[in-house]
């Protein structure tokens, strides 16, 4: 791993990682117009504890979170990779980092929802050991959602 890249542990309130969504939500939209209005809902990020910026050379490139979903489980959420830092196995690293931490607040699964043109993102997580459910609320019924999980 490049030795210029750090990750850190912050909340949603943290401009980088505000700047970052931004930049997950337009590129999400200019693939899915047509989904806009039902899966805004679902994206949006109260204030959250859990959060992982990462940045190569100092510039924020990539971040993650997550949830809690249930007692034992939590949600990946806001996995985004800026175009410029892709196949660098940062998606990965923060995958890792969130599992990891989660564990250690307790949790035992950790569930997401992706979109299924997202087929990059879909073979990352099972490439890391996710594998495909059904839909879980709130996106059953949403043919568009691809659901997985993992114990971790």
């Amino acid at each position: 791993m490049n030795d210029k890249i750090e990750s850190s542990k912050t909340n949603s309130e943290n401009q980088d990682f505000v700047n970052l969504i931004a930049a997950l939500d337009k590129s999400l939209w200019e693939r899915y117009p047509e989904l806009k209005t039902n899966y805004w809902g679902n994206n949006v990020i109260e204030l959250n504890p859990n959060v992982i910026v990462i940045y190569l050379e100092n510039k924020p490139v990539a971040c993650g979170c997550f949830k809690k979903y249930d007692t034992n489980t939590i949600e990946l959420k806001r996995m985004f990779v800026s175009p410029e830092a892709r196949g660098m196995g940062l998606a990965q690293k923060i995958i890792k980092e969130l599992e990891l931490w989660a564990h250690e607040l307790g949790f035992s699964v950790c569930v997401l929802e992706t979109l299924y043109k997202q087929k990059e993102a879909i073979g990352l997580y099972q490439k890391v050991g996710y594998t495909i459910v059904d839909n879980y609320p709130p996106y059953v019924g949403l043919k568009n959602s691809i659901c997985m999980k993992k114990q971790i």
